[in-house]
């Protein structure tokens, strides 16, 4: 039954019968001519899984173990720990783990402290915590490399509590953590935003003596980058006596996460009076760049990483990340068609940037490529194209989009696991027409995030139905979600696209004195709207003149927009002054101010007559 599991398992095994390669001539190539097979020891099957295991061919090992059982090869302590490396790697099914874990089982491994670690990360990769557990709690020995796979498969899961007190209980067994162990506490520290904790943590690091340890010392600088200031993790930084190129990059990438250029950069120079920056190095520099959209420094990056012969596909999806950003979408397109192998994050990047230069079409075109080339697309890429359809408003696209994520198991008919993705579709249902559809998948949303609940507040207001858009907001707090500042926004929106001018009003107070969110420009804007349409344009003008903000264009051409709406050209003169002071070019407000002018003056002359 293990048998016929793993081979299920493995998709590889089942196109691929790997006995079939023992015809083939001999080379000197281990990879591409198994000797294995003819001479079946245990000892060559092993070099056969370590060589493509190092290769990175991880279905192609897991294939070899089913033929090496087939060809009667008996596996050894060594052959089960090869196999759970491929595993692990590749972060697939569940159902691998637990084949290989029974099969080592049948063959008297399962007291191997060894295999026992090996097996605990796979299942720790796949998402088997549980069961890495049961591997744990089953050991008659546990060494310091069985406590961190535990700790690091907790901390992966968010189970802090856990993943905290396992140290105490190793400690108790009289084993102590190892730098490892220290550097997945740390993460685990980081993960949790636990401030407190992290200190203590490094107090415990200096008292064991692990503090100059290159790995503990860049897991505590990666910490304090997460959780502390600037000043703190410079001083740390400027503590260590043999700074690395990893250290260098932790400082560089804390920079450039903040969106601090000139920090990024400064670093950057510095570093190179002591050591050769890193493609990883000039990658956190791009993200900086990025996000100022600062095209001419990202081009003198680039001839960096070029000078320095450093563009490894990392590094280039990131320059193709960059341009598009930056609105170099010709630039950007050519970089990525010069990828020598095109991987799926880099077709997700390069979908990405056509959807932020507006190419709808062309970002549904590269889907399209990208599925002709033989990738699976990911979540990632799925939610672009979501989208793009969502822009488009092509319901008959975003339908068979939706049956495609269905028929492959990326959303299930009757729920999603994946939240962003289910709210993506929501979004292309509201956007392309269908509000009943969107509320379906807005139901079948398994865990209903801020961003969910808003997103269908929205779909509500802009097909007009604000008492449907107020029924959700209740049930929202029912559920004990906090709305957001866009949230607010959305629900005004709703309000005013509908005439629930009473409702408006209470929201905006209710959002400034229930949830303490300071207004912005766009809420007064949305409040001035609402009043306006209604005909209450003199309570439009005490709500801008009383605010703290100055009050831009979008407010006053709100305000304008409604004395046209109520002819009235005393109020409209005064807003359509502000609006010249504030966009003197914009001769549309004129127009506006015009026709006003026009009505009023048409009305009088009218009751002129008729008198």
């Amino acid at each position: 039954m293990c048998h016929t599991a793993l081979l299920k398992a493995s998709a590889f095994a089942l196109k691929h019968r790997v006995p079939s390669i023992a015809a083939r001539p001999l080379s000197s190539n281990p990879i591409a001519e198994p000797k294995a097979f003819l001479t079946p020891s245990t000892d060559r099957w092993n070099s056969m899984i370590r060589a493509h295991v190092d290769s990175g061919n991880f279905h192609t090992a897991l294939s070899l173990l089913s033929a090496m059982r087939e060809g009667g090869a008996r596996p050894d302590h060594y052959t089960f720990p090869l196999v759970n490396r491929a595993v692990s790697s590749l972060a697939s099914r569940i159902e691998v783990g637990e084949a290989i874990h029974c099969l080592a089982i049948k063959a008297g491994f399962a007291g191997d402290v060894y295999f026992c670690n090996t097996m605990m990360e796979a299942y720790v990769r796949n998402g088997g915590v549980g069961m890495a557990r049961q591997v744990f709690d089953e050991m008659c020995v546990r060494d310091v490399v069985s406590w961190t796979s535990l700790i690091s498969g907790y901390a992966r899961v968010g189970d802090f509590d856990e993943a905290f007190d396992l140290p105490h209980r190793m400690r108790a067994e009289g084993l102590q953590p190892s730098p490892v162990t220290l550097a997945v506490l740390l993460r685990a520290c980081c993960a949790a935003a636990d401030v407190a904790g992290g200190c203590q943590l490094h107090g415990f690091v200096i008292k064991m003596g692990f503090g100059g340890h290159e790995l503990v010392q860049n897991s505590i600088l990666t910490m304090f980058s997460k959780l502390s200031s600037v000043e703190v993790v410079q001083k740390l930084f400027d503590d260590i006596q043999n700074r690395s190129v990893a250290s260098w990059n932790i400082l560089v990438s804390m920079y450039s996460s903040m969106g601090d250029v000139s920090g990024a950069i400064d670093s950057y120079e510095k570093m190179k009076m002591e050591l050769s920056p890193s493609s990883e190095t000039l990658t956190s520099l791009l993200s900086a760049l990025a996000k100022s959209e600062d095209l001419r420094l990202g081009k003198w990056a680039h001839c960096h990483a070029v000078k320095a012969g450093q563009i490894d596909a990392i590094l280039h999806a990131s320059l193709v990340d960059f341009y598009a950003k930056c609105g170099e979408l010709e630039f950007a397109v050519q970089l990525y068609e010069e990828a020598q192998t095109k991987s799926t994050t880099l077709w997700c990047i390069m979908m990405w940037g056509f959807l932020q230069n507006g190419e709808f079409l062309e970002t549904v075109h590269l889907f399209q490529r990208m599925q002709e080339a033989g990738f699976m697309p990911g979540k990632d890429a799925l939610r672009v194209l979501v989208m793009a359809c969502s822009h488009l408003g092509v319901l008959m696209w975003g339908k068979g989009i939706h049956g495609y994520l269905i028929r492959n198991n990326t959303l299930e008919a009757g729920g999603s696991d994946d939240t962003a993705l289910g709210t993506s579709v929501l979004n292309m249902y509201a956007k392309c027409g269908s509000i009943d559809l969107a509320r379906r998948c807005f139901d079948r949303i398994a865990e209903k995030d801020i961003v969910a609940w808003t997103s269908m507040v929205e779909g509500y207001a802009v097909h007009g139905l604000g008492m449907e858009a107020l029924d959700l907001f209740y049930r929202m707090k029912e559920e004990g979600v906090r709305p957001n500042s866009v949230t607010f926004l959305s629900l005004l929106s709703a309000c005013s696209h509908s005439g629930l001018v009473r409702e408006g009003c209470e929201l905006f107070d209710c959002m400034i004195t229930r949830y303490c969110i300071r207004p912005e420009i766009s809420h007064y804007t949305c409040l001035v709207d609402l009043l306006g349409r209604s005909g209450r344009l003199g309570e439009a003008l005490d709500v801008i003149t009383g605010m703290i903000a100055e009050p831009d264009g979008r407010i006053w051409g709100a305000l304008l927009a409604s004395c046209r709406t109520h002819s009235d050209s005393v109020l409209g003169n005064y807003a359509a002054k502000k609006l010249f002071g504030l966009e003197p070019d914009n001769m549309g407000y004129q127009v506006v101010l015009s026709n006003i002018l026009l009505v009023t003056r048409g009305g009088k002359k009218l009751k002129e007559l008729g008198s």
